[in-house]
């Protein structure tokens, strides 16, 4: 996923050039992974740029660091300002990534480090190229099963959503492009299926929609669970259950969810075609009850958009004056 430079990085309270947006090389979370993140997708819609389902996110942001005993300086509604404020600042009408990450700075090599100890804060903003691939959301991609499992219940925090985390999301991902693949998926310790390397998982198996439960080492995507909401207002059964890897086998349509990907169909898993080898029907049926969302012609019954609002703003150096 690959992404341009934007003129603006909000970075502890100010709006700094890009290429000032520095940490320092001993920062806790560049050596221990000591960071909680989120990826946050803005749209353009008929009245203007809207960030999907922002405040979900931060809560998410915030549970996260609370997990991992990190107290984030500034309020929910200070980042949620500061992340519309920075999609205006750097005029992206067309659509946004946005990247808030919070975590441990130069604050020594201490493995119980004070709870007080402080904590860096950033929001990076920028166009959004296609996760895997231009193609992928209606040719679906080719996927297979990874020798790397997800971590056991009680031994790493699953459900925050800490860059230390993202090492094992690595492995499973690049294994799967070593061997051609453009996705892995992950099992759990039981054997079941968890998740791919940063995308829920969806299995479609006459006319019911399948995905593995939160108790199987996934991490609850916000994605994930709008299309669990738009499935069932679609009126298909969803159900939250433990799958086993030869689900997949037999499927009639298989998709990924998450913000950076979206809804992108499996074509195939581990060689074996799933469906048409494609994007199936009920698959095209959400993706278009998704993206509609954006377009106009499915309702937001649930206030998922929060628009930007305004124009251009002047940009402000502290983050007092950009709230005033």
């Amino acid at each position: 996923m690959s992404f341009k430079a934007t003129q603006y990085i909000w970075h502890n309270g100010h709006f700094v050039p890009w290429q000032d947006a520095k940490i320092h090389v001993l920062s806790h979370g560049l050596h221990y992974g000591s960071s909680v993140f989120e990826g946050i997708r803005a749209y353009a819609t008929p009245k203007g740029t809207a960030i999907f389902r922002l405040t979900d996110h931060l809560e998410r942001m915030y549970e996260s660091a609370r997990i991992h005993r990190m107290r984030i300086p500034y309020s929910l509604g200070d980042l949620h300002e500061a992340c519309r404020q920075i999609v205006r600042n750097n005029r992206l009408t067309k659509g946004a990534y946005l990247r808030p990450i919070a975590y441990r700075g130069m604050i020594g090599y201490s493995l119980a480090p004070n709870p007080d100890a402080p904590v860096e804060v950033a929001i990076a903003a920028t166009e959004m190229a296609a996760f895997l691939g231009n193609e992928a959301l209606e040719k679906g991609v080719d996927a297979c099963i990874s020798s790397w499992q997800r971590p056991a219940a009680n031994t790493l925090p699953v459900s925050a959503k800490a860059g230390g985390n993202y090492l094992s999301s690595q492995q499973i991902s690049m294994e799967a492009a070593r061997h051609g693949y453009h996705e892995g998926i992950a099992l759990n310790v039981d054997g079941m299926l968890s998740e791919g390397g940063g995308e829920n998982l969806f299995l479609v198996k006459k006319g019911v929609l399948y995905t593995p439960p939160t108790g199987a080492a996934i991490l609850a995507g916000i994605t994930r669970d709008s299309i669990l909401q738009l499935g069932r207002q679609l009126g298909y059964e969803v159900r939250e259950q433990a799958l086993p890897r030869e689900a997949l086998y037999v499927c009639d349509e298989a998709f990924f969810t998450g913000t950076a990907c979206e809804i992108t169909p499996i074509r195939s898993i581990d060689g074996l075609q799933i469906g048409n080898g494609g994007r199936g029907p009920i698959t095209a049926e959400i993706q278009d009850a998704f993206f509609g969302l954006f377009n106009g012609s499915t309702h937001d019954a649930w206030g998922w958009l929060e628009h930007v609002g305004g124009g251009e703003i002047e940009v402000q150096h502290d983050l007092a004056a950009a709230l005033a």
